[in-house]
């Protein structure tokens, strides 16, 4: 395995993996060393901390080895050095030649479990993750145990589409104050996630917060351009989707305002023998709250592709 020192000193917790491509991939793990491996990949824009810490403790609880991830241009994993497209080009969809695609971001998890020495781990993605997770059952299948697809979709225009009013609120200004990007997030996630879960208002403004310190005082617009870019790159993934042999979960919220369950449905079609659940109540975001719900779905979904 090969890492770096982690270089803020309060952020111990925090490894680095330089991948052969010249990624460097920020990581985290919990739970038993020798627990059977679960990666998780977090959606668009989104840090490694931004899964809450009651579902990473219900899978260490499970005894799994639990590694997360930040993703390329997010959190303290490598920036790509490429312009990134504008806001028109964003709305068109019309990702610039020179930008990295999904299958890229698939390739660099199978790059960081090589640096970790771990053969094969279950994944699991969430949102952009999730099609992370897709690609890289797809173009990796041997390192895939299992799959869980969480708030994804497919690529297809036809399917998993945004709401128009999301999409309006993803053109915000780039806040420039912590105070601005808590601000702006909590304001965002009333709209895609569910107010009314206990505690979620304040995970909210407490990730924001996180997410703003950790990333050096800023939200990286470039980055998360960048990222939107890769999905519009990569476009219909149906195809890929019906190679993948590992068995696999798909989760989706009934009201999803980010990604339509439409696409989650999609997703569960394409996969061969892929088992669909769509959680009454749930919408685009995991919180304390649910997380033991979740993470009995996932836990038994990795059991029975263990058992198989």
């Amino acid at each position: 395995m090969q890492e770096t020192t982690p270089q803020q000193p309060d952020a111990c917790d925090d490894r680095f993996a330089q991948l052969d491509g010249g990624m460097r991939i920020c990581w985290r793990a919990w739970g038993p060393e020798h627990g059977e491996p679960v990666l998780l990949i977090a959606g668009l824009a989104m840090q490694l901390i931004s899964w809450p810490d009651r579902f990473v403790q219900g899978l260490c609880d499970a005894g799994l080895r639990v590694i997360a991830p930040d993703n390329r241009d997010c959190g303290l994993s490598s920036r790509v050095a490429v312009p990134p497209p504008g806001r028109l080009r964003q709305l068109l969809a019309l990702a610039p030649a020179h930008n990295y695609a999904l299958e890229d971001m698939a390739d660099d998890m199978a790059g960081l479990l090589d640096r970790l020495g771990v053969d094969a781990a279950h994944v699991v993605g969430m949102s952009m993750g999730g099609m992370i997770a897709q690609g890289l059952a797809a173009r990796h299948a041997a390192r895939v145990r299992s799959l869980c697809s969480i708030f994804s979709t497919t690529g297809s225009r036809l399917v998993g589409q945004p709401a128009a009013s999301t999409i309006v609120r993803m053109l915000k200004p780039v806040p420039r104050s912590a105070q601005e990007a808590v601000s702006q997030y909590v304001a965002f996630m009333h709209h895609i996630g569910n107010a009314d879960e206990p505690g979620a208002v304040q995970e909210w403004a407490d990730y924001a917060l996180r997410a703003w310190e950790r990333a050096g005082g800023r939200v990286d617009a470039a980055g998360t351009a960048r990222q939107i870019a890769a999905i519009q790159k990569s476009g219909d993934r149906s195809a890929q989707l019906r190679s993948i042999r590992a068995p696999t979960l798909v989760l989706h919220g009934e009201r999803d305002l980010m990604v339509h369950p439409s696409g989650g449905r999609a997703t569960a079609a394409l996969i061969p023998g892929a088992r669909l659940l769509v959680l009454r109540g749930l919408t685009h975001q995991i919180v304390r709250a649910r997380s033991a719900e979740l993470v009995g779905h996932i836990v038994a979904h990795l059991r029975g592709a263990a058992a198989s």
